[in-house]
């Protein structure tokens, strides 16, 4: 189960403990925002994406939105979403789950600046019912991260 992969990720910096988990589904950055009793803009989403051939995610605030032309002119090519199966089996966690630890290898890691304006945002930890609050320099320790962009509307 790709939870139990998050855990024994965490579980190497002794972090393992502050995963919640949850009786409610936390799939979608209203629900995940409902079961945290948070602003949903604090909800950090992992969205999936086919870059040339391989996978990225790029993580961004629960209020962002994709801006076509900028992500264009970072990946020089069109946004093209991963759909379920497809993000499943490329980045190692299913939709719904989709975070930036504990991914397949190869899976390359952006963090979008609309992030920058929190001291703390929420990813999900690879199941449907389950958050992490990190700070914004723990995101970048624990995402592996290889740059913040600039790809969603008004950031």
């Amino acid at each position: 189960m790709s939870i139990e992969r998050v855990k024994n990720y965490f579980k190497g910096y002794g972090m393992e403990e502050r995963i919640q988990e949850f009786d409610v589904s936390s799939a979608t950055v209203e629900l995940a925002a409902a079961a945290l009793d948070c602003e949903p803009q604090r909800i950090a989403k992992s969205l999936s994406f086919l870059v040339d051939g391989h996978a990225v995610l790029v993580v961004a605030a629960g209020d962002a939105r994709v801006d076509n032309h900028k992500y264009k002119e970072q990946f020089k090519t069109k946004a093209k979403m991963l759909s379920p199966d497809e993000a499943e089996g490329l980045i190692g966690h299913a939709v719904g789950g989709v975070c930036p630890f504990a991914v397949n290898e190869g899976v390359d890691v952006y963090l979008d600046v609309s992030l920058k304006r929190f001291t703390t945002v929420f990813p999900a930890c690879g199941s449907s019912n389950s958050a992490i609050e990190l700070t914004i320099p723990e995101l970048e320790k624990y995402s592996g991260f290889m740059e913040w962009v600039d790809v969603c509307k008004g950031y």
